[in-house]
């Protein structure tokens, strides 16, 4: 679910005089993923560094941050929608990028050539921030919005990231057999998310079974027997392709 804004959002003009209906070029959408990609960076760029003076962090300026993002709606990645997503990364010492490199952006594109993005909270922090003077003020890069130049480069960017997977199995219920499965989601990014995951109990590595998602897929992965009695396992994850957590530890629920 996205986020609203209870107070109001910093407003980013990218296009000077921008009209309130844009107008389409060669029979199509203006929407496009690269020109998302060069507004999206350029806006948070101006919102990151007003927050980074807010707090007194000194040295944060756009053109320190180099940002760099990845776009798609998970269709044409052409067009207006709520359903775009945007992989971002940023370079500030004082706030490094978690594992995967990059942090997802959602964004609400509309067909006048305005956008809301949506920031990730981990990489952010919430929508007030304490401020370097003690007072509590609107985080401008909690969430943002702005617009972009329906005349400017359509030339893809060249940007990609990678996928991230995700195990969302928090325990392991075993059948009968002592088969489980464990529940993974392969996310926004580039190429998908292939590897392997090899279990092991009690200092014994029971096996590995293999995975191949294609990017926004899930899949349920049916682990090797788990011995009886087991407690807990724990997952190892090598890629292939992708990126993500290096394992997890589950409890077996009846073991």
């Amino acid at each position: 679910m996205r986020r609203s804004i209870i107070t109001a959002a910093v407003v980013l003009l990218v296009l000077a005089g921008l009209g309130s209906v844009a107008v389409a070029t060669g029979g199509g959408s203006t929407v496009t993923s690269a020109r998302l990609e060069r507004s999206l960076t350029a806006s948070f760029s101006q919102v990151y560094s007003q927050q980074a003076r807010l707090l007194g962090h000194r040295g944060v300026t756009p053109a320190s941050l180099h940002a760099k993002a990845m776009c798609d709606n998970g269709g044409s990645n052409v067009g207006p929608g709520s359903s775009w997503n945007c992989l971002m990364s940023f370079h500030d010492p004082g706030n490094p990028m978690p594992t995967t490199g990059y942090g997802k952006f959602e964004l609400n594109v509309h067909s006048n050539d305005c956008y809301t993005a949506g920031s990730p909270s981990t990489l952010v922090g919430f929508q007030t921030i304490t401020d370097k003077q003690g007072r509590t003020v609107n985080n401008p890069a909690y969430e943002f919005d702005a617009c972009f130049d329906p005349g400017s480069s359509n030339e893809p960017t060249g940007v990609t990231f990678p996928s991230a997977l995700t195990i969302t199995t928090t325990a392991l219920t075993p059948d009968p057999q002592g088969r489980a499965t464990v529940a993974a989601l392969c996310g926004t990014g580039a190429d998908g998310c292939v590897g392997s995951i090899t279990v092991t109990t009690h200092g014994q590595k029971l096996g590995s079974v293999p995975f191949h998602l294609a990017e926004n897929e899930t899949a349920k992965l049916t682990l090797p027997q788990l011995p009886p009695g087991t407690k807990e396992a724990d997952l190892a994850v090598s890629y292939q392709q992708g990126v993500g957590s290096s394992g997890t530890t589950l409890p077996v629920q009846g073991g």
